[in-house]
């Protein structure tokens, strides 16, 4: 089935379970370092919780997802028109003061991030931040029907090497209160290069 299948299949079962994580902490740290009224790409916007906030404070924003489902879904949530998009594909250029990357670029393959941080470069304006989170570890393959790339300090710094300069990285728990205790996630915020 794949990731894009899984989140196809399951995409009602998905936003149910993530739509109440908070995370507005980390998302007021992210706005902190964008101007008022930023342009935001939501790159794997999910079920559109991340979206819907940052344009009911004044943001303009453009979500994206992979998932025609979650595409859908994301739409009715935030209001907003959904591009369905690979982060492969991802095709902007010089366009956004911000990418806000919430759980979504751990399912790229380790041998595709790089790439994939490249394009998340190119995507943002000279000095633009990129907000982007994995499950902390070393970890890479399938679990729960999804591809996974776990990642450490150390594996991100090296796919991010010459891309971007880290301003923060930070561990923090779960946001889903079943989870809290579950999983460790690492999270950067960094300028482009």
């Amino acid at each position: 089935m794949g990731t894009l299948g899984y989140y196809d299949s399951h995409a009602a079962h998905y936003a149910a379970g993530t739509a109440g994580a908070d995370v507005t902490e980390i998302q007021d740290r992210f706005l902190a370092l964008l101007p008022s009224g930023a342009r935001i790409l939501d790159l794997g916007c999910g079920c559109g919780r991340d979206s819907l906030r940052f344009s009911t404070l004044g943001c303009s924003v453009s979500p994206v997802d992979g998932s025609q489902e979650m595409c859908r879904i994301a739409e009715r949530t935030c209001g907003l028109p959904v591009r369905q998009l690979l982060f492969t594909d991802l095709d902007y250029e010089a366009v956004f003061d911000g990418i806000w990357a919430c759980a979504s670029l751990l399912h790229v393959p380790s041998a595709d991030l790089r790439h994939v941080f490249a394009l998340c470069r190119r995507a943002l304006v000279p000095g633009g931040i990129l907000y982007t989170s994995f499950k902390y570890g070393t970890y890479e393959g399938l679990r729960d029907g999804r591809h996974y790339t776990d990642l450490t300090e150390e594996s991100l710094g090296k796919h991010i090497s010459g891309l971007f300069s880290p301003i923060d990285i930070f561990i923090t728990c779960d946001a889903r209160p079943e989870r809290q205790r579950k999983e460790l996630w690492l999270n950067m915020m960094a300028a482009g290069l």
